[in-house]
């Protein structure tokens, strides 16, 4: 049984944000320069994949030596979003983190 047939919905599903109750959840878009080795992209979307989290948007392009990552997420709360961005400054691959709320998916 893959990861999403666990649920009912296709869609990922919201969960509790125990530090931040009552948070509304929002639409977020990370913005990361990561170096281009061939691991990069899969440890910077492992970070989604330990807590059970699917982007609904990944654009990778390479620039030289480094990776232009674009991810957009629905569903997280405001906390949850900048603890994500903190793991994924805390990658020895990644050189540059930009978080931003967006109004709605693309």
């Amino acid at each position: 049984m893959s990861a999403l047939e666990r649920f009912d919905s296709p869609v990922t599903p919201l969960r509790d944000d125990v530090w931040a109750v009552g948070s509304a959840h929002s639409c977020v878009h990370y913005h990361l320069q990561v170096e281009a080795e061939p691991d990069s992209l899969c440890r910077v979307l492992n970070l989604f994949a330990l807590q059970f989290l699917t982007p609904h948007n990944v654009q990778m392009k390479q620039l030289n030596d480094a990776l232009d990552i674009k991810i957009e997420i629905a569903g997280l709360s405001w906390h949850r979003a900048e603890l994500i961005a903190q793991k994924m400054r805390n990658l020895i691959c990644v050189d540059n983190v930009a978080l931003r709320r967006l109004q709605h998916p693309d």
